[in-house]
């Protein structure tokens, strides 16, 4: 294979992925990876690190710990998943996406190995990225986890620091019916003697984690015990003014953050505690490098689909949060976003809990059913039918295209469009 686009049909096409069809690509160990980083010659041991996971915000996190190390002149690495537009978002430099040519040579080279271990789309990738931070010598990186944390192919690695955004029911298949199931996975990142920032105080699971630390030797604190952070409107869409207020020092200091979502003041407050618990482990970070951070983190890092305006007439908004924490908080913001009448482009993957999801809906929206083009995707008719079930109003669509444009067609000046439901339906319309 010579060309990167033969690269990326035998990474989609040859390789499980689990954003694409679901179970059958989750393994649930950590085998594969570490026989990748064998092959490799252990790439994960070579630089330093921020492990990062959590149900919801761990990718604007993960996002803004990169925006603000790099403002502080460190060469950082970001991985996260999936990607919305171009396999090369998972993995970036500086906030630049590795390279085509790095990754056509990385396939080619071990091409061999990876058809005797067999790995998922996902294991190849965490490999991928630990070879491209190794050899560009990265100061420091941040790797989200895909799924949980106790067996995700991350976890392998031996972080300066580990970030738990919050514990809420996703991914239940694979992590367990309750949240205390679902934490002592997320808690499989925390290590010895390492520290580790739980971004959200949640009574339910708190003793996992303080118990977990415990044993391990490991430093625990809690962003919203240590960061209080209010804000303030500044403009229908302009943004929100942050005040920091941390227990460490005099850190006070205005934040203007482009990231419009509501939710991202719980993000922002995790970001801070982190980096000040990272100053503790010979890092310094001043507080203009971290407000600059927080306000360039678009520009810094390419972030997108987190409560993203697409248009101004008619307003249109699209927002990837797709499990029931996060449904909740984009229905929150809708309705506190001035409209006359809710267009809802909504599809959804079909391994979710969908009634959950659909009773947490506004009944008074209309609805345009689709489905992302992704085998996993739930069928946009029996989406349609079971909407229907839950009262909400609305036709089925053959694409998101489809779906997208028939909505702003509809919308009249005064109305708001949002696109949501799957991070892949919004995956098509960025």
């Amino acid at each position: 294979m010579s060309t990167y686009q033969e690269i990326l049909s035998y990474l989609f096409s040859q390789l499980p992925m689990y954003q694409r069809i679901g179970s059958a690509a989750y393994k649930a160990d950590l085998d594969n990876t570490l026989a990748i980083c064998d092959l490799l010659g252990s790439p994960q041991h070579n630089f330093k690190s921020i492990h990062v996971a959590g149900t919801n915000g761990k990718g604007s996190v993960s996002h803004f710990l990169a925006s603000i190390l790099q403002e502080a002149g460190f060469k950082t690495g970001l991985y996260t998943s999936p990607h919305l537009k171009d396999f090369r978002e998972r993995i970036r430099l500086n906030g630049k996406m590795i390279p085509e040519g790095y990754v056509v040579d990385f396939v080619n080279m071990n091409k061999a190995g990876f058809d005797r271990i067999r790995p998922s789309f996902f294991e190849m990738t965490v490999g991928l990225a630990f070879d491209f931070f190794s050899k560009a010598q990265v100061d420091i990186a941040v790797l989200e986890t895909g799924m949980g944390g106790r067996l995700d192919s991350t976890n392998v690695v031996n972080p300066e620091l580990s970030v738990i955004t919050n514990i809420g029911y996703d991914h239940m298949k694979f992590l367990g019916d309750t949240l205390e199931k679902i934490a002592k996975e997320k808690a499989g990142i925390i290590k010895r003697n390492v520290p580790v920032v739980i971004g959200e105080t949640q009574e339910e699971v708190r003793e996992v984690f303080t118990k977990k630390a415990r044993e391990l030797g490991a430093p625990i604190s809690f962003a919203d015990d240590n960061i209080r952070v209010e804000w303030d409107e500044t403009g229908k869409y302009s943004g929100k003014k942050f005040n920091n207020k941390p227990r460490r020092g005099d850190l006070s200091t205005d934040l203007e953050i482009p990231l419009l979502g509501q939710y991202q003041v719980k993000n922002v407050r995790t970001a801070v505690q982190a980096i000040l618990i990272l100053n503790g482990e010979n890092f310094d970070i001043d507080n203009h490098q971290i407000a600059k951070g927080i306000n360039n983190v678009i520009q810094n890092t390419g972030i997108r689909g987190r409560w993203e305006v697409l248009c101004e007439n008619p307003l249109t908004i699209c927002d990837i949060g797709h499990n029931k924490d996060g449904i909740i908080q984009v229905v929150e913001q809708l309705n506190q976003t001035s409209h006359n009448k809710l267009h809802f482009v909504f599809g959804m993957v079909d391994d979710k809990n969908i009634l959950d999801i659909l009773a947490l809906l506004p009944k008074d929206a209309v609805y345009y059913f689709c489905k992302a083009d992704i085998p996993r995707g739930l069928d946009e008719q029996r989406l349609a039918a079971a909407g229907a079930g839950a009262g909400l109003q609305g036709k089925a669509f053959n694409s998101v295209n489809e779906a997208f444009e028939a909505a702003q067609a509809n919308a009249e000046m005064r109305d708001l469009v949002f696109v949501g439901g799957s991070t892949f339906v919004v995956a098509e319309v960025i």
